[in-house]
């Protein structure tokens, strides 16, 4: 079982930053692929970013190319999510999951994920 919590989110004005944190449970965290996920009210879960285990692979979808940054602490059992230049269409509920297959994999699908956090709130004004 791995228990992930986020923390960081917050109000912000356009054009500003966030860094969000996800903290896993356990002692195999370096083993997972990590992914961050978003869900703005009314629409449906969307894939952000993600990193695989050992930092090797990284992937963002188009819309946070160059505005965001994903990164692990393992000695932590961190994820981070370093967010700048904050749009107002980034307002969303922010999740981190983890992706504990041996495959090394950065997916943007939600089904190759299996633990999920709580999520945290993300909201950008104009």
């Amino acid at each position: 079982q791995v228990q992930l919590v986020e923390s960081g989110g917050g109000l912000v004005q356009a054009g500003g930053s966030l860094r969000l944190s996800c903290a896993a449970s356990g002692r195999t965290f370096s083993r997972y692929n990590m992914g961050w996920f978003r869900q703005a009210p009314g629409k449906e879960r969307e894939f952000v970013a993600a990193i695989s285990r050992s930092s090797s692979r990284i992937s963002y979808t188009d819309s946070v190319k160059g505005r965001f940054t994903i990164s692990r602490e393992d000695a932590k059992s961190t994820v981070y999510l370093q967010m700048n230049s904050l749009k107002p269409e980034d307002t969303a509920v922010y999740y981190c999951a983890a992706d504990t297959s041996v495959m090394l994999r950065t997916s943007s699908l939600s089904a190759a994920y299996n633990y999920w956090g709580q999520g945290t709130q993300v909201t950008v004004s104009s």
